[in-house]
């Protein structure tokens, strides 16, 4: 890669954007960014409850991630979102010329038995569905199969943003 890049990685829960945007942070020399680390609390006890999060509780964590895409695009930064609208994704890339998305991409089936083994995390898996019926996949990222290993995920990810 020729300059910098702000990579948003996204997908629904349970896709493996933590583990790929960080082996991929690493492979690239990039900071990593979790996303859910800037949830506020509001965000993180509502979906602990079990209730999807609206497009009003999205806005500031949206615009916080932003912002850390715009403070790190000098040096390349990997930040983790599970950005399922075209309206977040607008929100995230605001401002940062030279980003994009990798969209890690996966059936419902497949990511349902992921999160089945999942222990610890706020997001429980009966929302999976609400989040599976609010994405949009895009149109302009970069689109990975979750089906292979992290390693091959993050091999084929890092072929797709070098062309």
């Amino acid at each position: 890669m020729k300059q910098p890049k702000i990579i948003f990685v996204m997908g629904v829960s349970g896709s493996g954007k933590s583990t790929i945007g960080k082996l991929t942070a690493e492979k690239l020399g990039y900071s990593f960014f979790d996303g859910d680390h800037y949830h506020p609390k509001s965000n993180i006890d509502k979906m602990s409850k079990g209730i999807p999060l609206d497009d009003t509780d999205r806005r500031g964590w949206l615009e916080t991630l932003n912002g850390l895409g715009r403070e790190h695009r000098q040096n390349g930064a990997v930040i983790v979102c599970s950005a399922l609208k075209s309206t977040y994704r607008e929100i995230l890339r605001a401002g940062i010329e030279n980003s994009l998305f990798l969209f890690l991409k996966g059936t419902l089936d497949r990511i349902n038995n992921r999160l089945s083994l999942r222990k610890g995390h706020f997001m429980p898996k009966e929302l999976l569905q609400s989040q599976f019926e609010t994405l949009e996949e895009p149109v302009d990222a970069l689109v990975v199969s979750i089906d292979d290993t992290p390693e091959e995920i993050v091999h084929r990810a890092i072929h797709l943003l070098s062309n």
